[in-house]
């Protein structure tokens, strides 16, 4: 069975913090990729930043770069995301995934994906 659970989602001010978590039970989740990606009503859904599998190499989307840090913890089956200096314009379902991705890339087609958890940030 596969299976990725996320939480820390929530309402917050604009400046404020949050720390996502999932939980993913993912067999051989050490030879995995793995991102969060986030998702507003009407638009596509988009890479906010990857760790590829080795957690040699981590992406983050332009408007998340130096706010925003990925972490995974494969003795945990683990993947975090910090989430600093909150703007209204991150405001998303947020979802982990978990798969193969091209190096480089951080885009939405994994093989793995959580629920999503909704994160708001109010002005």
């Amino acid at each position: 069975q596969v299976l990725l659970v996320e939480s820390g989602g929530g309402l917050v001010q604009a400046g404020g913090s949050l720390r996502l978590s999932c939980t993913a039970s993912v067999r051989n989740v050490e030879a995995l990729d793995l991102g969060w990606f986030r998702q507003t009503p009407g638009k596509g859904r988009a890479g906010v930043s990857c760790v590829s599998w080795n957690d040699a190499n981590k992406y983050y989307s332009a408007s998340v770069k130096g706010r925003f840090t990925i972490t995974r913890d494969n003795a945990k089956n683990m993947i975090y995301l910090q989430m600093n200096t909150l703007k209204p314009e991150d405001t998303a379902m947020y979802y982990c995934a978990a798969g193969i991705l091209r190096v480089g890339v951080c885009r939405p087609d994994l093989d793995y994906w959580g629920q999503g958890t909704q994160v708001t940030v109010s002005s």
